[in-house]
């Protein structure tokens, strides 16, 4: 018979076909009569096996990249930091096959005497080792790839099954890799205790050097604690060690890896440890973005559409090697952090938290997320938390901060959408008595006093000056007008609710806000009004890679309001940066919009703004109780308040933060205000504001991205163009598909996404 036969994989399969079924039987012959048929089912059994150890995914870290595709994160459950062969030292490679395989060079996978002898102790009772290192890799990628802790047991279980399973993979990895790579992933994926997986990181923990530097005495101690990382833990057993140290260097004397007398001198050296700091598993707490990074994972954990459930979105993030592409802008992270700072640092005496939140309006995506603290656990240390005061309680956030006059805008919008106009009046004295509220339920509140405080004056006012001077006493009575239920119908379109998970209350005092919500409750809320009156639900991610293949995350957007009483609204909401308005002096290089945010008992303080492009809100409180501890007579930041409004310091945050974050984006316009809204009450019926335009969606297939944002835009749209390519036959740059298609048609100002083609 041709020799190329016995020295061919076939040959090798069926001669390992035959040697499984023989296991099988030893495991199973004093149970069953019949050692042909045990051997011929055994046989038969591992044949079926998969072969192609490839297939099995080890745990990997994963990546969150920011909006231009750098890495900000790295989620994982364990360190590791993989070298390539060439990185690491020789004498590593000489070691770890002398004492674990020292036939590694010879064998196909399998040592078929180390195999038997292992099988018979084994069905014996007894347990025995005999699997070489390409079985020993085989084995942890089992455990590394399973995906529950019962799959981990049984990769690990001491059985002549397992010892099949492991042989069919060690052959199908002898089949497909080399020997130098089969090392390299052994070395990269071994644990070598104390919290430590792969030779660097073993290298760095021991002795403070890279593999590439390990010694012939460090390369023994290394590769004799694989076996038992805590038999031979150098660190609390050094005896016991060194003892396993001398053991590898006889082993490699007699494979001829090194000279007797180089063992002798290397066993009289002593452990000769230079300790670092133990490995800490990649997390949120490692990134320059902790609070952001952790909204990511609290908001794909809560994601149905990633997983069954949330441990299963859990751990597919930890473990499943992804690049997890989110909408951070660094350059506005870096703004938005350091104007908290600035005006509110994070060890300030007066123990307030600042917190800053940015959101595209034409997508949802969070641009930035700050707040004036550093991410940690130890309660006890000033200036940090490991709340996200940025996000709802449901998110890790807190309880959220009394919104104060941010809701005037709800009021604004609710009445603008009745039909009333700006010229809207109200004799607004400095105290006034309203009546006569209604919840949705329709039951009738108490009577309810208010008056006007610090930053308002008092008289005859439309909805201009009204909003301007932030009167109390006129949004006291604009909402009666339009209703206590159609203004927390308004907040609730806009995707307001409650920090804590609770339902938005119906009470008198709502316009006031004087209820708990988050910063990027109030963002992404007017940035409604930005984009003209279509919600986008904010969000962290736009896209999950996974090695194979991208699935990019579309925004989900909805029209929530007519975009006539969203421009109208914008124009309202233009008023305090005028001369004598609550935010006079707050204006940047290009329009904006906002309002200031005070509480009549000084429990926070905010400043909520938006230019046509980027929203933001700004909030400032006391995260031990406003009630204890309210914004008044007190030190922040070197200068004494008698009391903080939201146009002193909330205010300054967000301008400093908005002039450096929109620096790289176009100077856009906001839209003449609706000539049907010059008037007052009945300016508009109510038909007439509920109407929208639609738009036909032009097909841009083949454009440049430029020309088609163009003609989308001309056509009344938003465009929005995907961070991540798409395989398509269009030339590579330009655009593949629209989503919607082209020929739909959508009310004006809703987003068209458009993806870029990547070529075949």
């Amino acid at each position: 018979m041709d020799k190329s036969f016995w020295s061919s994989s076939a040959w090798r399969m069926a001669y390992l076909s035959a040697i499984a079924g023989v296991l099988v039987a030893l495991l199973v012959l004093p149970l069953v009569g019949g050692l042909a048929l045990t051997v011929r089912d055994g046989a038969s059994g591992f044949l079926g096996l998969p072969a192609d150890i490839h297939r099995l995914r080890p745990a990997q870290p994963t990546r969150l990249v920011d909006v231009n595709g750098t890495t900000i994160a790295e989620i994982g459950d364990k360190r590791r930091d993989p070298v390539a062969i060439e990185d690491i030292a020789p004498v590593m490679l000489d070691a770890i096959v002398a004492i674990e395989d020292e036939r590694f060079y010879e064998h196909n996978g399998v040592d078929f005497r180390s195999v038997f002898r292992a099988a018979v102790r084994t069905a014996q009772g007894s347990t025995q080792g005999g699997s070489t290192l390409t079985q020993q890799y085989v084995k942890n990628v089992l455990v590394e790839s399973a995906g529950s802790a019962t799959e981990a047991a049984a990769a690990r279980e001491v059985t002549v099954s397992r010892k099949v399973r492991e042989l069919r993979y060690a052959l199908g990895a002898e089949e497909r890799m080399s020997k130098r790579e089969i090392l390299e992933g052994y070395l990269n994926i071994s644990y070598f205790g104390n919290s430590v997986y792969g030779v660097e990181g073993a290298a760095r923990r021991y002795f403070s050097v890279s593999a590439d530097e390990l010694s012939l005495e460090q390369a023994a101690l290394l590769a004799g604690l694989v076996k038992g990382p805590a038999l031979y833990d150098p660190i609390s057993r050094p005896e016991e060690a060194r003892d396993r140290r001398d053991t590898v260097l006889s082993s490699m004397a007699r494979t001829g890896a090194i000279t007797e007398e180089e063992a002798r001198a290397a066993q009289r050296r002593g452990l000769g440890l230079d300790l670092s700091a133990p490995p800490t598993p990649p997390g949120c707490h490692t990134s320059e973005y902790p609070f952001f990074c952790a909204h990511v994972l609290s908001w794909i954990e809560g994601h149905p559409g990633l997983g069954e459930d949330a441990r299963e979105r859990a751990q597919w993030v930890r473990r499943g090697g992804l690049t997890i592409h989110t909408t951070l802008d660094v350059r506005m992270q870096e703004a938005a952090q350091k104007a908290v700072e600035d005006f509110v640092p994070p060890t300030d005496p007066s123990g307030k938290v600042a917190v800053n939140v940015l959101v595209d309006p034409a997508t949802g995506g969070i641009r930035a997320m700050a707040q004036n603290r550093e991410y940690g656990f130890d309660s006890g240390k000033t200036g940090t938390t490991s709340v996200n005061f940025a996000v709802d309680a449901a998110y890790g956030g807190s309880s959220g901060f009394q919104a104060g006059s941010t809701f005037k805008a709800f009021t604004i919008a609710a009445a603008l959408k009745a039909g009333m106009g700006f010229k809207t009046s109200f004799d607004s004295p400095r105290y006034s008595t309203v009546k006569g509220m209604r919840k949705c339920s329709g039951e009738r509140l108490p009577t309810w006093y208010v008056r006007n405080h610090g930053d308002s004056t008092s008289g005859e006012h439309d909805m201009l000056s009204g909003t301007r001077h932030s009167v109390n006493t006129y949004f006291a009575q604009l909402q009666k007008k339009v209703g206590l239920c159609e203004t927390a119908e308004m907040a609730r379109t806009l995707g307001v609710e409650r920090a804590d998970g609770e339902p938005l209350a119906e009470w008198n005092s709502l316009t006031l806000g004087d209820q708990e919500v988050s910063p990027l409750s109030v963002a992404s809320a007017y940035a409604v009004f930005a984009a003209r009156g279509v919600r986008c639900e904010p969000r962290p991610v736009s896209a999950v890679s996974d090695g194979v293949g991208t699935d990019r995350l579309a925004p989900t957007c909805t029209r929530v309001l007519p975009r006539e009483v969203a421009d109208a609204t914008a124009h309202v909401l233009r008023e305090p940066f005028k001369a004598g308005g609550t935010a006079e002096g707050l204006a940047i290089d290009r329009p904006v919009a906002g309002k200031t945010g005070t509480t009549d008992n000084a429990a926070a303080a905010w400043f909520a703004g938006f230019t046509p492009d980027l929203a933001g809100a700004v909030a400032l409180g006391d995260p031990r109780g406003a009630t204890s501890h309210p914004l008044r007579s007190v030190v922040i930041g070197g200068r004494f308040h008698s009391t903080v409004y939201g146009g002193t310091l909330p205010g300054p945050i967000w301008q400093e933060t908005m002039e450096k974050a929109v620096e790289d984006l176009p100077k856009t316009r906001f839209p003449r205000p609706p000539r049907g809204f010059e008037g007052g009450e009945g300016a508009r019926r109510p038909q007439e504001a509920e109407r929208e335009a639609r738009a036909e969606i032009p097909d841009v297939v083949g454009h440049h991205p430029e020309e088609a944002v163009a003609a989308l835009e001309d056509a009344g749209l938003r465009a929005e163009v995907g961070e991540v390519t798409v395989p398509s036959d269009v030339p590579q740059g330009r655009v593949a598909s629209t989503n919607p298609p082209a020929a739909g048609r959508l009310p004006e100002g809703s987003t068209v996404n458009v993806f870029l083609s990547r070529g075949r």
